[in-house]
């Protein structure tokens, strides 16, 4: 397993520990002022930061937290969202984080449509979606933590990866180690990128 490096976000606002093989895209193209993506230089997964405005009402909960993280999904995959499959939905915990807001994680798969796949030979045979949603209410302010893993024929063991059996195979399984290095590590340094409130 490749090591870590503590990360700089944001101009260093934030900062969490990332696998050292991850490249800022920043560097090759542009990205949003409100995202940052790493890409694995290896490899076709993705780490994608990105700071949205709230949605939902006030307060927190399962079902308030809940429509939330279901919103943020469909507004990632758009028109797509009959191809995506929700496996499972779990509290998250961050750990260097003192107020200890609410967050969530889902991992999800979108399968390919038919009609997209054809005689494209890196086209996915599907993408694990591993989405973290940190809820910061006081700042009206959401942050989504999504790591996208296309498993593309030839690339992995398809005997591997069975999620209806819990079978998540390595490049999930390496995505979660990801996200779970993430939530212990991420810290907010200043808490100015959110805006004046």
């Amino acid at each position: 397993m490749s090591g870590y490096i503590g990360t700089p976000l944001y101009g260093g606002a934030i900062v969490c520990d990332l696998p050292a093989k991850f490249a800022d895209v920043s560097k090759l193209r542009q990205v949003p002022d409100n995202q940052e993506v790493w890409i694995d230089k290896n490899g076709y997964t993705s780490i994608i930061f990105d700071i949205t405005e709230r949605v939902g009402g006030p307060g927190s909960g399962l079902e308030i937290d809940g429509q939330a993280l279901t919103t943020h999904l469909e507004d990632m995959v758009g028109s797509d969202i009959d191809t995506v499959k929700i496996w499972n939905t779990a509290e998250t915990e961050f750990t260097r984080l003192e107020s200890k807001p609410p967050a969530y994680t889902l991992i999800a798969t979108q399968t390919r449509k038919i009609s997209q796949a054809q005689g494209q030979p890196s086209t996915p045979d599907f993408t694990a979606i591993i989405m973290t949603l940190l809820r910061l209410e006081e700042y009206q302010t959401d942050i989504l933590i999504t790591t996208n893993v296309p498993h593309i024929r030839g690339e992995y063991d398809e005997d591997d990866v069975d999620l209806e059996l819990g079978k998540q195979g390595k490049l999930i399984g390496d995505a979660v180690e990801y996200s779970a290095r993430i939530w212990e590590t991420f810290k907010i340094k200043d808490h100015g990128l959110f805006g004046e409130h």
